[in-house]
């Protein structure tokens, strides 16, 4: 009698655990909640000149790529991303990174960046993005609309078309 009465007390205190809500408002991520482009800064490529959120240009979508140089999906898709460059002509895409200046420079000249107006590499040395975007696989991919507002996540290994159609709902 004893094991049924804790048993029922157990499977009563598990059931009320499991009818809580999954998400409660503070755990939704602030870019979610916040839904436009943060405030940041950055230097981007080639020349380390200051780069912000105000040097995007607004009626454009953005898509930010936060990237590690090293990581071989982020070359993989960086490499999709210039073979099918057309997808993103009317785009705006931002590559960010954390590691040093000099292994962003290195795979700024192994991919040619500088020969594509509408990518923009740039650096974090504060590891601003990181955190804020809750990163836990390379590469991650944030959509922003034309208006700059939040639009969808990707992250770790992804198809490329799923991207190509969220930005053209724009």
């Amino acid at each position: 009698m004893k094991k049924i009465i804790l048993l029922s007390a157990y499977l009563l205190i598990a059931f009320a655990g499991f009818s809580q809500p999954n998400t409660k408002p503070d755990s939704i991520p602030s870019y979610i909640r916040n839904n436009t482009i943060p405030a940041f800064v950055t230097y981007k490529a080639p020349d380390s000149t200051r780069f912000t959120e105000e040097n995007i240009h607004k009626g454009k979508p953005v898509l930010l790529m936060i990237f590690s140089p090293d990581c071989g999906h982020c070359q993989h898709v960086t490499e999709e991303i210039l073979k099918d460059i057309r997808h993103f002509k009317n785009d705006r895409i931002v590559m960010i990174t954390w590691l040093p200046f000099s292994d962003m420079m290195s795979f700024y000249k192994n991919y040619k960046i500088a020969n594509y107006p509408q990518i923009t590499m740039a650096w974090d040395p504060k590891f601003f993005f990181l955190p804020y975007y809750h990163v836990q696989s390379y590469p991650k991919l944030i959509v922003y609309n034309k208006k700059g507002k939040f639009v969808k996540e990707f992250q770790g290994n992804l198809q490329l078309e799923d991207v190509w159609q969220t930005i053209d709902q724009k």
